[in-house]
């Protein structure tokens, strides 16, 4: 073969490598303007979901409809026309006249008695109870302590509110009478003292309001959340959202049974405690 002709093929191959390269090389620089490219249109269709997302959560929360609703309705309920007297979906207890909501634990009439509109203990005549059941409740209820004549400390104007026959709230001479400080009016019996004493003085009567949260129960009786009370006396608040531990008695640490609904109980402790003006509200 003549040396041009192989001279010219050497020359031939050389440049078709030279464009191969060329070709190759323009190829990744295309490949990587289309990769740039693909990146940039996804980069910025992920900042437009973002942003087109993080709008719609901003008009969301800045919409004032977002938060409002319009029902149920509450229930219109009308004020008593005087402080401390019953609202118009109040049950009436004792309204100075009537004894029909009470009986004993007999089921039998009750034999206290009614002096001046004042339903008064008979010492020796045993609790009242309500006709009714209640659980979470709102109960107003006033008192009056008697004479205290020789009488001191737990002997003198003793006696209780009990919600749910079990929790008891104490009702005593608080005029210039020491006793145990979880045992003076105002007080869970046995389990927590008032924050204060608000009682005023003896033969005045003392006005209680009571928002009572029942406890609940569940399978087999477990406890699921314990009762729950704020005591208001006098206007003065003595027990705010205290938790009991469980019942109130006098000897002995308190504990919880399973139980339901029950009425209220007013304690005879052998001292003629009055009381009036008795309403309760259902929460």
């Amino acid at each position: 073969m003549p040396v041009g002709t192989n001279l010219f093929r050497q020359v031939k191959i050389q440049k078709t490598l030279i464009s191969y390269k060329a070709y190759e090389k323009e190829f990744l620089f295309f490949v990587e303007e289309y990769n740039y490219h693909k990146f940039y249109i996804m980069k910025k269709k992920t900042l437009l979901i973002l942003f087109s997302f993080s709008f719609l959560c901003l008009r969301a929360q800045t919409d004032p409809k977002q938060t409002e609703w319009y029902y149920p309705e509450p229930l219109k309920v009308s004020p008593g026309n005087v402080p401390g007297a019953p609202p118009s979906d109040a049950i009436i207890l004792f309204d100075g006249k009537d004894l029909s909501m009470w009986e004993t634990n007999h089921k039998e009439d009750v034999k206290w008695k009614i002096v001046n509109g004042a339903l008064t203990v008979v010492p020796g005549t045993g609790e009242i109870f309500t006709k009714e059941y209640f659980g979470d409740c709102q109960l107003h209820i006033e008192f009056k302590s008697p004479a205290p004549e020789k009488y001191n400390g737990q002997d003198r104007g003793n006696s209780g509110i009990f919600l749910q026959s079990r929790y008891e709230i104490q009702v005593l001479d608080g005029d210039n009478n020491p006793t145990y400080v979880n045992g003076m009016v105002g007080s869970v019996y046995k389990q927590q003292a008032p924050l204060v004493n608000a009682y005023t003085k003896n033969g005045e009567w003392q006005v209680y309001d009571i928002y009572f949260k029942a406890p609940c129960f569940g399978t087999g009786g477990k406890l699921e959340s314990p009762a729950m009370v704020t005591v208001v006396l006098n206007g003065i608040v003595v027990q705010n959202n205290y938790i009991l531990k469980g019942n109130t008695p006098y000897i002995g640490f308190p504990e919880y049974t399973p139980h339901g609904r029950l009425p209220l109980m007013l304690q005879d402790h052998g001292t003629e405690v009055a009381f009036r003006n008795i309403w309760i509200r259902e929460l």
